[in-house]
């Protein structure tokens, strides 16, 4: 589990594809910029980037994103599951607790947060977006609060 559930979300997006599998908590970053504005834009995929440089954050992944056979078993909508290939909700602004940090980083209340390589939240701007602010420092399961403000 890399989001707790104490997260206030105050501006969410569903207009984004993922194709990869993933675990959610972490900042997804724009593959394609899409073609146009429309909620279903088959463009509009994101992804967690394999570098930090260069990547176009769009927002923390609120959903796991699985690879399973639909014809053997069903989605577990209590986990907030997406299959590969479907609508995942982003959040843009809001408040959340995950443990998606960059290994070794020891953040404090109000440092910066940037989006890291492979999707994770560090503290470092070299060629890095910022994407908000921490609230606190790491607990002792290595979870942190990150504020995130991303416009």
């Amino acid at each position: 589990m890399a989001l707790k559930s104490d997260r206030i979300e105050l501006l969410t997006d569903i207009s984004f594809f993922m194709t990869t599998e993933a675990e959610r908590g972490g900042v997804v970053s724009a593959v394609t910029s899409g073609s146009g504005v429309s909620m279903d834009d088959a463009n509009a995929v994101v992804a967690y980037a394999a570098a930090a440089s260069g990547s176009k954050p769009v927002g923390v992944l609120l959903n796991d994103v699985v690879d399973l056979d639909l014809t053997r078993q069903h989605i577990n909508w209590h986990k907030d599951e997406v299959q590969v290939g479907g609508k995942v909700t982003v959040l843009r602004n809001g408040q959340v607790t995950t443990n998606m940090l960059v290994s070794g980083i020891v953040p404090t209340v109000g440092t910066p947060a940037y989006v890291g390589a492979s999707g994770l939240i560090g503290t470092s701007s070299t060629n890095a977006v910022q994407i908000g602010s921490f609230l606190s420092g790491k607990d002792a399961d290595g979870y942190a609060k990150v504020s995130v403000n991303i416009a």
